[in-house]
């Protein structure tokens, strides 16, 4: 048997002050269930990465979370998942999470879902993946990253053809299906031993 479709998620460890993020979230982790995807995420259960993997795990997804042992306390890792994994550095969840992964998402979050989204970002750009990296722009919370996104096209420090590799779409089910359409072009799970 096939292992399932596997959606790699970074949100953020906190809610956020609009509803419509946890709505989201909520949205995300239900469509991967009812879509027989897995779930990969930051193996947290707080904030959107909580219910995230909540949603998800209520429609019966296989979540397969990865944490350093640094952030167990601080993020509570998730004790109800299907798979926890619980490394010894930032660099180390990363390239699991990304081994894990057929396709990437970042919902509304801080400076480590930035962080996130860019390197995985640079190393479909170094030719370390071809899987597809989605930005699920919640509320016109990602407005303003986009608008500057253009301007590193305009400047000309980023390509248009690596600016147009992230997809942008308000709407989770549209960008969910986008993604899975796309992670069916990409050569599969890649190497990230070089990273």
């Amino acid at each position: 048997m096939a292992a399932p479709f596997a959606l790699c998620v970074y949100c953020g460890s906190r809610t956020g002050e609009a509803p419509a993020h946890a709505r989201a979230a909520q949205a995300v982790g239900r469509q991967v269930a009812e879509r027989g995807w897995q779930l990969v995420y930051g193996g947290g259960n707080v904030g959107l990465m909580g219910i995230v993997a909540d949603a998800a795990l209520a429609g019966g997804a296989p979540v397969v979370g990865v944490i350093p042992r640094s952030l167990m306390e601080r993020e509570v890792g998730h004790q109800g998942l299907t798979s926890l994994h619980v490394v010894e550095t930032m660099h180390q969840r990363k390239q699991m999470m990304a081994e894990h992964a057929d396709a990437f998402l970042a919902l509304p979050g801080g400076i480590g879902t930035f962080e996130e989204l860019f390197e995985v970002w640079t190393w479909r750009q170094l030719g370390y993946h071809d899987q597809p990296i989605g930005l699920l722009n919640v509320g016109g919370y990602y407005d303003a990253l986009i608008a500057f996104m253009q301007e590193t096209v305009a400047a000309g420090f980023v390509s248009e053809g690596t600016r147009a590799v992230l997809e942008v779409e308000a709407d989770p089910t549209v960008l969910l299906d986008r993604l899975a359409s796309q992670a069916r072009l990409a050569r599969g799970r890649d190497d990230y031993s070089r990273t």
